[in-house]
């Protein structure tokens, strides 16, 4: 059997505040997703996903990568960045243009998208992705392609994400002190949305809950694309540092605890089981004075700090509007998903369904980094690899990460706009 002949690489890095990730993937001949090489490093210099010590990131940064060139055994120069944080908001800009009637023509589509983008506020942030959702004719809408059809009105949503300017310009230009050219920065849901949700999800309706080590995203996927986002600034993390503060440990005891043993479901067995602290950072073992810890205690702790975060995940997908028939299922993937019993506590709050979300469609990918903590960096791989603009999903309108680049956004959308129609 022919060995698959890689035709193209990607590169793709995850910035986020407990670890950096990197992955090199190569598109076969046959256009399989192929793993060359994967990194992970400690994550440092990063606060609540937003670089607070470019020195320190970009060491992280780098060491990463290099983990993963050794492993393909290649160099790269350009990568694709993750962004999860830095007061991500996401709006709609209607507009709608009149015709009189008129067959409606290319131009005109044109034309409203033009329209679309001057109606943009932008608030003085940064629009990371713009996307323009489905068409109305009338005011009736649902339509995919208007070209050809009669209207007297023609009319879309324009769907825009949006980033601070700071944190975007601080997390390109920590990349680039490694030495790597930044191909775009992608935001975190839109990445992770492609490698853990299916395309009948996200056509008929689902939220996606992006459990981190400091940031939880709450985004909500209908009409196969992503129309709202809503970010909490708690994550993992948080349970780490109430199990240290709870019982007067380090964090490196309170997060080994909560890895191995703790549960966001409550058992009374709980209450007969004492656990070991083990070590702290530095390899010293607990003493005799160590603080005698059973497992319901550990739990009344996590479970206490997951209600707190589940509460906040509510508002969020009330305040997106998932209600009705399309928002009964919800995804929770991120490091934070790896917790004992997280989706089963959440579909209990949240009186809707919860599976974990598993990212997917890489061939060779190794079980470390199979897992929900790794979701956006497969994601970021999706992304790139789609090199055609999808209107019917409403991915993929790249948009520079940089306000200079903000004029050539048009010609973009027109583009895409002829090749899919």
């Amino acid at each position: 059997m022919r060995a698959a002949r890689v035709e193209k690489l990607i590169s793709a890095i995850d910035i986020g505040s407990s670890k950096v990730s990197a992955l090199i993937a190569g598109v076969t001949d046959s256009g399989e997703l192929l793993v060359l090489g994967t990194g992970q490093r400690e994550s440092r210099g990063v606060t609540r996903g937003c670089i607070a010590d470019v020195e320190q990131a970009e060491l992280s940064v780098r060491h990463a990568v290099e983990q993963a060139e050794r492993i393909a055994g290649l160099n790269i120069d350009r990568v694709w960045v993750g962004m999860s944080a830095g007061g991500l908001d996401s709006l709609l800009a209607p507009v709608e243009i009149e015709l009189g009637g008129d067959r409606i023509t290319q131009e005109d589509v044109d034309e409203l998208l033009q329209a679309g983008r001057a109606n943009i506020q932008t608030g003085g942030k940064i629009a990371l992705h713009i996307q323009p959702t489905l068409y109305s004719l009338d005011g009736v809408g649902g339509v995919v392609n208007p070209v050809g059809l009669h209207a007297d009105r023609l009319g879309v949503d324009v769907h825009v994400v949006l980033a601070d300017q700071s944190p975007v310009r601080n997390m390109d230009m920590t990349v680039r002190a490694a030495h790597l050219d930044v191909e775009s920065l992608v935001v975190g849901p839109v990445a992770t949305g492609l490698a853990c949700l299916t395309a009948e999800e996200r056509e008929l309706g689902v939220a996606l809950v992006e459990f981190g080590a400091a940031v939880t995203n709450v985004s909500v996927f209908i009409g196969g694309m992503l129309v709202g986002l809503e970010t909490i600034q708690k994550g993992g993390s948080d349970i780490t540092d109430d199990i240290a503060s709870a019982f007067g440990i380090r964090r490196a005891q309170a997060e080994r605890l909560k890895c191995f043993h703790g549960s966001a479901l409550t058992s009374p067995r709980d209450h007969q089981e004492v656990l070991d602290i083990g070590p702290d950072e530095n390899g010293v073992e607990a003493g005799a004075n160590a603080p005698r810890i059973t497992k319901a205690q550990l739990n009344a702790v996590v479970c206490q700090r997951v209600d707190s975060i589940v509460t906040e995940i509510a508002q969020a997908l009330k305040t997106l509007g998932f209600s009705g028939p399309s928002g009964h299922l919800v995804v929770l993937t991120g490091g934070g998903a790896e917790l004992k019993g997280a989706a089963e506590h959440m579909q209990g709050a949240l009186g809707r369904t919860v599976r974990i979300g598993r990212p997917s469609g890489l061939a060779s990918i190794p079980e470390a980094h199979s897992g929900p903590a790794f979701s956006t960096l497969v994601g970021l791989i999706h992304y790139a690899a789609s090199e055609r603009v999808d209107l019917k999903s409403g991915y993929d309108l790249r948009v520079e990460q940089m306000a200079g680049t903000m004029p050539g956004l048009i010609e973009r959308i027109k583009r895409a706009v002829r090749e899919n129609f």
